[in-house]
């Protein structure tokens, strides 16, 4: 019984040790190839769910996109989870109001009406956090309806952080980019639609 058991142990540790050099040398050749955080291959596409990613850079598409000067144009609604009273039910304080949103440049001074949101950032970190395939799976992790978001419509979150701190501005502001042609300011649980005013 204990030559059993003694065998027994000793398989048991081979395969634990021929593991963890598997492990080692999976990431030892991962890491001969240099990195890139907006690699399109550790983006899945076409997922029936979210992609929940930390620290993706913008791509070139997004970026030209989302660069500019943007005016809140309309009220959308709010996350079903939880409403932001203080914009119930028309979010009437921000409309009109304006953001700046540059490589080199971030500010939501424009929002007058709120001074926790007055931020102005050089240099900001913009990553992109989740990417969602379809109107479907962006309600299953965000229970938001944004009107007229199709099945078919693809919404990368967009989140901003202060370069000294790399912490995201602790304000809830973040912003949805619906397929490249569409702009969408969460604040709190309410959200916006943006119009570009200029590149």
């Amino acid at each position: 019984m204990k030559t059993i058991l003694l065998v027994c142990m000793i398989m048991l540790l081979t395969l634990t040790s021929a593991c963890g050099n598997v492990e080692m040398t999976s990431h030892s050749n991962n890491s001969s190839e240099p990195e890139s955080e907006t690699s399109e291959s550790i983006i899945p596409k076409n997922q029936s769910h979210c992609f929940n990613a930390e620290n993706i850079n913008l791509d070139s598409e997004t970026e030209k996109f989302f660069y500019g000067t943007w005016k809140v144009e309309k009220h959308l609604g709010f996350a079903n989870s939880w409403n932001d009273a203080s914009e119930y039910p028309t979010g009437q304080k921000f409309i009109g109001d304006e953001l700046i949103v540059k490589k080199d440049f971030f500010s939501s001074k424009g929002l007058k009406n709120y001074s926790k949101y007055q931020y102005e950032l050089k240099n900001p970190i913009y990553e992109i956090t989740a990417i969602c395939y379809n109107a479907t799976a962006f309600y299953r992790l965000y229970k938001i309806d944004i009107p007229d978001l199709d099945e078919n419509d693809v919404v990368k979150v967009i989140d901003i952080s202060d370069p000294s701190t790399e912490r995201r501005i602790p304000v809830s502001i973040g912003f949805f980019v619906v397929n490249n042609d569409r702009l969408i300011l969460i604040s709190e649980a309410t959200i916006f639609e943006l119009k570009k005013i200029n590149e």
